[in-house]
């Protein structure tokens, strides 16, 4: 199915396990990757056992666009920006259009029945940063967000919208993960972007794992405990 900077592609869908599904995953890859790919990976990681009996998991595919870091190659990726770092302005053109388009996704979720405060947001990476543009500037109203081995630039949008946000309002909490030996998504990064956001109102947890850039059985498990948490069966 071709595609453009506009679209992404059909989800890859992991269905419940039980009769019922009244929830949803949506799981966004790291820049190149694409929905199957981190489907089979999250598979693989957690040795077959990340999956619900009542929610289903959606994996979608980033459209092909330039990428900067790569000189300009296409890649699947979420949004385009300078280069590899928080120190650089976001790239705010291509982060705004794939927002829009994931909102497209979520509200055909609402379509078919699954209430907003039944779907959680997350992702690996660049997958990640892009659930947190997604969840606090756009559906702070879904049941939670995750953000694995992922960063925000300084001076984010995000914590803009944020900081507009009238104290108490209720904001969906947050699961962040992190690994300690990761040279690219570097742990500092991941660390200044979860104070920050806590400074602006955010709830969650922090785990550090002793790992690279990469998912495993440990944080996985951690991950589908808490959105069990977040989206009970019943």
């Amino acid at each position: 199915m071709a595609t453009t900077a506009a679209s992404i592609l059909y989800p890859r869908i992991v269905k419940q396990t039980g009769p019922v599904c009244n929830a949803v995953v949506l799981f966004l890859h790291g820049s190149g990757d694409t929905g199957d790919g981190v489907s089979e990976w999250v598979t693989m990681a957690s040795r077959g056992e990340f999956h619900f009996p009542h929610a289903k998991v959606l994996y979608p595919t980033a459209p092909l666009r330039h990428y900067t870091p790569m000189g300009g190659a296409m890649s699947n990726v979420w949004f385009d920006r300078m280069q590899i770092s928080p120190t650089v302005p976001e790239h705010s053109q291509s982060v705004e259009a794939m927002c829009a388009n994931l909102s497209t996704l979520i509200q055909e979720q609402v379509a078919n029945g699954i209430p907003k405060s039944r779907i959680i947001i997350g992702g690996f990476s660049m997958g990640g940063a892009m659930a947190l543009h997604l969840t606090y500037r756009f559906h702070r109203d879904v049941a939670g967000v995750f953000a694995l081995s992922s960063f925000l630039n300084n001076g984010s949008a995000v914590y803009k919208e944020l900081e507009s946000v009238p104290k108490n309002s209720p904001l969906p909490p947050l699961f962040y993960c992190q690994g300690e030996k990761d040279e690219l998504a570097l742990p500092i990064w991941a660390e200044n972007t979860f104070s920050q956001l806590s400074a602006v109102g955010v709830q969650g947890v922090f785990k550090k794992y002793p790992i690279y850039h990469e998912l495993n059985k440990a944080e996985l498990g951690a991950l589908q405990t808490w959105i069990k948490g977040r989206i009970p069966e019943s």
